[in-house]
């Protein structure tokens, strides 16, 4: 890389957030209980948070094997050899923070702990502000012209 392009972190954000966003949800799910809907709508909660969790798993294993095929790092930290538009990137720019995000979302479901749906989105925006921004920037300087219409075709989140 020159100078000119931007550099990755030393830290790896994406896991590093939603570990944190996890333990945060269950130390204060144990603490401080918010009120939940599952009283009212409980089955139909339960159910979307197993969709939810089949959906994550089916993200995770389909982003992992796209980027493996297409011989590129899956190291959140590390400059990728391929531009990856196929799979799930054909839908999302972001298969694997959309999932853990979904993940957060499911256990919030199931559980009825509103603290994971709470510290899902903040999870998710400190992700893009941590990570996101800056893969985006380097991607399109790597990339250039190939990178900008992929994120014009492919939105950043769904």
């Amino acid at each position: 890389m020159t100078g000119t392009q931007p550099k990755h972190g030393i830290i790896p954000w994406p896991p590093v957030i939603y570990v944190v966003a996890i333990i945060l949800s269950v130390v204060l799910g144990m603490l401080y209980p918010l009120p939940w809907i599952g009283d009212i709508f409980g089955d139909i909660l339960v159910g979307a948070g197993w969709v939810a969790l089949f959906g994550v798993a089916a993200l995770w294993v389909t982003a992992i094997r796209t980027m493996v095929r297409a011989k590129t790092t899956l190291n959140p930290n590390a400059e990728p050899d391929h531009l990856v538009t196929s799979g799930p990137f054909g839908i999302t720019r972001n298969p694997m923070y959309l999932a853990n995000t979904s993940l957060l979302i499911g256990v919030s479901f199931i559980t009825g702990i509103a603290w994971f749906l709470l510290f899902a989105f903040l999870a998710a925006f400190a992700t893009q502000k941590l990570a996101i921004e800056k893969e985006e920037k380097m991607l399109a300087a790597k990339f250039g012209k190939k990178y900008r219409d992929y994120a014009k075709r492919v939105r950043r989140w769904i």
